[in-house]
């Protein structure tokens, strides 16, 4: 099974993901994966080819700031990036996922929904928490204002339209509450262990 596992920005995703992985289940990270894929040949040779030479630092390594400032302001830009790598990074988690022996993979990103990638999975998991609690984290982790946390909030669909499309809603609103936060991620894990031997 292909379970993906998503949340609007802030929302503890990643640390719900370790919670699974405590539990033996494979977790890709596609977020990280997509950063890899800018240093293949091919994908370097059509970033370069659309952005200039600036999209890459003369050591090699990918010019982050610069082609951030070209995504943000350009959605075609934007389209035309995700158009190169999401083709590769679907193929490699196929790949990924045929090399698991377990009952369920799970695949890590937060816009699921808004790349419209739910047919690829058998179950969504959506975390969640209030917006006071993301944006308080975002603001702690990336040490930026609220205004900016919420400009990229903006780019994401509302929480609240994601619960209505989720399989599994894990809620992930006080960080010190790890046991109620374990009770739920063993509880679908169950389930999905339960359902795969069915």
């Amino acid at each position: 099974m292909k379970v993906a596992i998503t949340g609007n920005i802030g929302s503890g995703k990643s640390y719900v993901c370790d919670l699974f992985k405590r539990l033996g289940v494979p977790v890709f990270d596609s977020d990280y994966e997509a950063k890899q894929l800018y240093y293949l040949p091919e994908i370097r040779q059509r970033i370069t080819h659309q952005f200039g030479e600036e999209a890459y630092h003369e050591d090699g390594s990918l010019n982050r700031s610069y082609l951030a400032g070209r995504l943000f302001s350009d959605s075609c830009a934007l389209g035309f990036v995700e158009s190169v790598l999401y083709p590769v990074l679907n193929e490699r988690f196929d790949a990924w996922a045929e090399q698991q022996q377990t009952p369920y993979v799970m695949y890590e990103s937060a816009l699921i929904f808004e790349k419209h990638l739910e047919s690829m999975f058998d179950a969504i998991i959506v975390v969640a928490a209030s917006e006071p609690v993301r944006i308080r984290r975002v603001m702690l982790r990336d040490h930026c204002r609220e205004e900016q946390v919420c400009a990229r909030m903006a780019k994401q669909w509302p929480q609240s339209e994601k619960l209505t499309h989720a399989d599994f809603v894990i809620i992930h609103e006080n960080d010190d509450e790890d046991g109620f936060l374990m009770e739920q991620v063993e509880r679908i894990h169950t389930t999905l262990v339960s359902s795969r031997a069915s």
